[in-house]
Parts: C-alpha cells; sequence; structure tokens
C-alpha cells in the first residue's frame, strides 16, 4: 500500500463513516430541508460561535462566496502573497467576484498591523476601495504555520478602524487549535467570516462551511445557487463531514506528532534543508540541495512513498488520517535510501 504523503485529501471515508453517510437522513437542501446538511451547519455555526453556517462542496468555494458575499465588484482586498485564496484558486476571486487583490509579504503566510495600515489607499475615486482583509490559519504556503492569536487581534483592529471586513480561510483551523490550545470560537471571533474545510485533517469525503451572520450567510447562500452549489440530497456527503467533525478532531494531534517526527529525521540529512522549528503542525515543507525535488519525488513514489514537489527543489510531506507512525518510520527510510540513490 502506498504511504500517501502528498496531501491530507487523500483519505477515505473510515468504515464508521462510511456507515453514518450510508444511514443519512436526507432531503432536498436546495429548499433547505435536508435534515443532515441542517444539522451540519448548525453545529459548525455553534462550534465556532456564529449565527449561521453554509455548506459548501469546497473549500475554494466557501472563500469564494466570501468575498462575493463581502465586496462588490471593483473592490480591493488585502492578502498574503503566498494565501491560498490568491494563488490556488484558479483566479476566482477576478473571475466571479471582480475584485483586485493586493497582496502582502510575511514570513510563513503572516503578515502585520502595521503592513495593513501602511497599504491603505486614500478615499480617491481614482483607487479601487478596501473592503477585506484575508488571513489563512494555518497557513499551507508557510509549511502549516500558525497565525499567533495576539497577532490577528492587532490586524483584526486595525481593519475594524479603518471599516474593513475580515474573511479567515480556515480550511485547517482545526489543527491551529489543537496545536494551541486555543478554541476555534476563540479564533473566529476575530472575523466576520470565517471557511472551515471537512475533507483535509478531518478525513471527510467533500466539503467543507462558511460562517457568520445570519443575513451575510443568506446572502451567501444566494451566490452559492449562483455560482452552482447548490445541493440537492447533500445529507449524503454531510453526514460524513459532521462524523469527522465530532470523531477526529482530538487526532490531529497524532498527525502533528508524526510529522514533527519526520521533520526531525529529514534535517538530519545533509542534502535537505529544513528547520524543524517550523513544522508546528501536520505539514512538512522542505527544499532538497543539489537534485531535482521530482527526482526524489520519483525515486520515492517507487518504493510506495507518496510526496508532493512543489517546486524545482521544493517538496511537500502532509501527515494524515491514514498514516501511522510505523508508516512515518519507513517513510523515512525510504526518503533516505532514495537520496542515497540520487547523490
Amino acid at each position: 500500500m502506498m504511504i500517501d504523503l502528498r496531501s491530507d485529501t487523500v483519505t477515505n471515508p473510515t468504515p464508521a463513516m462510511r456507515e453514518a453517510i450510508a444511514n443519512a437522513e436526507v432531503a432536498d437542501d436546495v429548499f433547505g430541508e435536508d435534515p443532515t446538511v441542517n444539522a451540519l451547519e448548525e453545529r459548525t455555526a455553534e462550534m465556532l460561535g456564529k449565527e449561521a453556517a453554509l455548506y459548501t462542496p469546497s473549500g475554494t468555494m466557501a472563500n469564494q462566496l466570501a468575498l462575493r458575499a463581502h465586496t462588490a465588484h471593483g473592490d480591493e482586498i488585502l492578502i498574503h502573497e503566498h494565501a491560498h485564496v490568491y494563488l490556488y484558486e484558479s483566479g476566482a476571486s477576478a473571475a466571479l467576484s471582480g475584485v483586485i487583490c493586493r497582496t502582502l509579504a510575511g514570513a510563513r503566510g503572516i503578515f502585520t498591523a502595521e503592513q495593513v495600515q501602511t497599504s491603505l489607499r486614500p478615499k480617491n475615486d481614482h483607487y479601487a476601495p478596501t473592503r477585506l482583509v484575508c488571513i489563512e490559519n494555518t497557513h499551507n504556503g508557510g509549511g502549516g504555520s500558525i497565525w499567533p492569536i495576539e497577532s490577528i487581534a492587532e490586524v483584526a483592529n486595525t481593519s475594524r478602524q479603518n471599516g474593513l471586513s475580515m474573511h479567515l480561510d480556515g480550511a485547517r483551523l482545526w489543527n491551529a487549535s489543537v496545536a494551541t490550545g486555543i478554541s476555534e470560537r476563540n479564533y473566529a471571533a476575530h472575523f466576520d467570516s470565517v471557511s472551515v474545510c471537512f475533507s483535509k485533517g478531518l478525513g471527510a469525503p467533500i466539503g467543507s462551511a462558511l460562517v457568520g451572520s445570519r443575513s451575510f450567510i443568506e446572502r451567501a447562500r444566494r451566490f452559492r445557487k449562483q455560482f452552482g452549489g447548490g445541493m440537492r440530497q447533500g445529507g449524503i456527503a454531510a453526514a460524513g463531514a459532521l462524523y469527522a467533525l465530532e470523531h477526529h478532531r482530538e487526532r490531529l494531534g497524532e498527525d502533528h506528532a508524526n510529522a514533527r517526527v519526520l521533520a526531525d529525521a529529514l534535517a538530519a540529512i545533509d542534502v535537505i534543508d529544513l528547520n524543524p522549528a517550523t513544522v508546528e503542525t501536520n505539514i512538512v515543507r522542505f527544499n532538497t540541495l543539489g537534485m531535482p525535488a521530482a527526482a526524489l519525488v520519483e525515486k520515492a513514489k517507487s518504493r510506495r512513498v507518496a510526496l508532493l514537489d512543489t517546486g524545482p527543489n521544493s517538496i511537500r510531506a502532509v501527515t494524515n488520517l491514514h498514516v501511522t507512525a510505523d508508516d512515518i518510520t519507513t517513510a523515512i527510510e525510504v526518503i533516505h535510501d532514495a537520496v542515497t540513490c540520487l547523490a
């Protein structure tokens, strides 16, 4: 069997999750009648301390619904230069919401309140009005980096003072919460809207959710239909997400521990550039020295360990629901042998 470290989206439903899916009570969600979808939305909103939630087929849709509901065409948003919303959602912010992304720099996906303040344009008809600040926590491009909640509070305070809304791409917020002990509700309190994903670390087969005020979610629901995200008997998928939410959150600490073991071992290999201290959750990003990343990925794959090359010399490994401590031991041995063969 392949030890798949490419992403935490590669998992299959567990037997208990499949049973929940098979037994799900369903109806037409476009009419708001699917009891399982409704239960998932209510539980997610409650956990995050918001009035309402909206189930979506993907995290990309949840994020893009937030942008569409917060802004008007021609507006500007502030976002990190390596954010998922900006880089990995197929230009949807421009195509669907007609907004300009003004990107901010910052180590491992984190920018400052001062950067937000200095990025604001004068109120002048020549400029696109800035409406929204987006934060990603944990930050995929930063290697699963966690935004300090103090930094979030500072950015939120500056944004409020300037009349800006706040959106959190919390696809892996569950990981941040488990790693820090700070509840998802406490993180979410600083934002007008939050997206969370059920199909990454939690291991559900499909779906994300967007949460916010009741009026905001009503507006987003209309855009979900417009974007083609209205689902009929969506409870079949939502049942897996609801099961994951209730049963797979606490175990994320196992993924974090496995990632740290992997990072420590890889950092000891001469031709791998990796600082283990940067591995805070379940994502391990490292660089190869003197060999193409694709060559190492291919060699490891031939030994049934799947990694993801993200650049000419960069690789990502993500621990997940299906990867055990023994799998990590095997993966370390395979990567070490592959490096030896290629050196």
